[in-house]
């Protein structure tokens, strides 16, 4: 198992460290799943304008959307929501990796890895795995364009 935290540095090592705390004491799926629906309901919705097809991540099986800007920093700030619990816990965990990041440190952070060392990815059911891989995919994607 690799560390996904030992590679990038700053705000995403700091953050994906602090969930990977999180989810050590949960001890079974049931109160992961629980955890992972309750970041989901945790989230600020979007506005009705921002649920749009231009947001809209294709590849999921649920309604993704998610929303990118710019900081004043240059940093990625993003928002989301999912109209599937599990997805809007997903898209909560992604959001506190990822948003408040730079580019690069987005680019750099293996997210696969992180999910696996947390014991979400042998979890989820193949559709919710393409589905996390499209947000990812999205959210590299939105890195790869600030750079």
């Amino acid at each position: 198992m690799t560390d996904a935290t030992s590679s990038p540095s700053g705000p995403i090592a700091e953050r994906a460290a602090a969930i990977r705390d999180d989810f050590a004491f949960l001890d079974d799926w049931e109160a992961r799943f629980q955890h992972i629906i309750d970041l989901g309901k945790a989230l600020p919705g979007l506005t009705a304008d921002e649920r749009s097809e231009a947001n809209k991540v294709r590849g999921c099986t649920s309604q993704v959307w998610l929303v990118s800007e710019r900081g004043p920093g240059g940093e990625l700030i993003f928002r989301g929501e999912s109209d599937a619990a599990i997805v809007s816990g997903l898209v909560a965990i992604l959001l506190q990796l990822y948003s408040g990041a730079a580019p690069a440190d987005a680019r750099a952070f293996d997210a696969e890895d992180f999910f696996r060392d947390i014991g979400i990815a042998d979890a989820l059911t193949p559709q919710r795995s393409n589905g996390l891989k499209s947000m990812l995919a999205r959210i590299r994607a939105e890195a790869e364009a600030a750079a």
